[in-house]
């Protein structure tokens, strides 16, 4: 395994599936507002009560959700490997499309509110922009769920090493066990006590089997 691979599992070791899921819900807020300004910016335009107030609100989440998933805060961690630098700020270019098809929206809305006749053009270049922008978008969201996967696969890899370290201390707890209930047997009547404790102890190693034998499925 390369360093920068080694560098990327460190990363991704630091965040939990939790975190991973709030980020995909993100990029796909993105996704479904991109369209929903879209489709209100022609409801608007066409005259519709409210759109431009419902496209304005689109809007706003749309550069939430965007701003959020860059920004290194509130528990997400922003651009934190390779592939996202590379899809934001890369030959993808995603960060500088997807502000300016925000922006695009953001005058489009404007003229048509003050019924500027440059609404028309402007709507024009909103839908246009929409088909390319929403591919951007599908795959960022893409390499977010990729990434999801390799953090879980991580975390099996992770957690099967550390059942077979319990699995090794259960078999010297076990050896401990029988060699206290050989001891105790030949200590006779003073032994009655060490019996105990090894009986004691050999009821533990035997919920810890079983308690491995869960957590072995689920690293499956």
């Amino acid at each position: 395994m390369d360093m920068d691979t080694r560098h990327l599992e460190n990363e991704a070791k630091a965040l939990s599936g939790e975190v991973f899921g709030a980020m995909i819900n993100l990029s796909g807020r993105r996704r479904f507002t991109s369209q929903r300004i879209v489709l209100y910016a022609v409801l608007a335009a066409q005259g519709q009560d409210d759109a431009v107030a419902i496209a304005r609100e689109a809007l706003g989440l749309f550069r939430g959700a965007h701003k959020a998933l860059l920004t290194d805060a509130d528990g997400l961690p922003g651009v934190f490997c390779a592939e996202l630098r590379e899809a934001y700020f890369g030959k993808l270019a995603g960060d500088r499309e997807i502000a300016a098809f925000a922006e695009q929206a953001d005058r489009t809305l404007a003229a048509i509110s003050h019924g500027s006749g440059a609404s028309a053009s402007l709507l024009a270049e909103l839908v246009r922009l929409t088909t390319p922008t929403l591919a951007i978008l599908n795959q960022i969201t893409a390499v977010y769920e990729e990434q999801a996967k390799l953090h879980a696969r991580l975390m099996k890899k992770q957690l099967r090493g550390v059942i077979t370290d319990i699995e090794k201390i259960n078999k010297q707890a076990r050896m401990v066990a029988f060699n206290a209930r050989v001891v105790a047997a030949r200590a006779g009547q003073a032994g009655r006590e060490f019996a105990v404790v090894a009986g004691v102890l050999s009821g533990i190693t035997d919920e810890i089997d079983q308690m491995v034998t869960t957590a072995l499925a689920a690293a499956a």
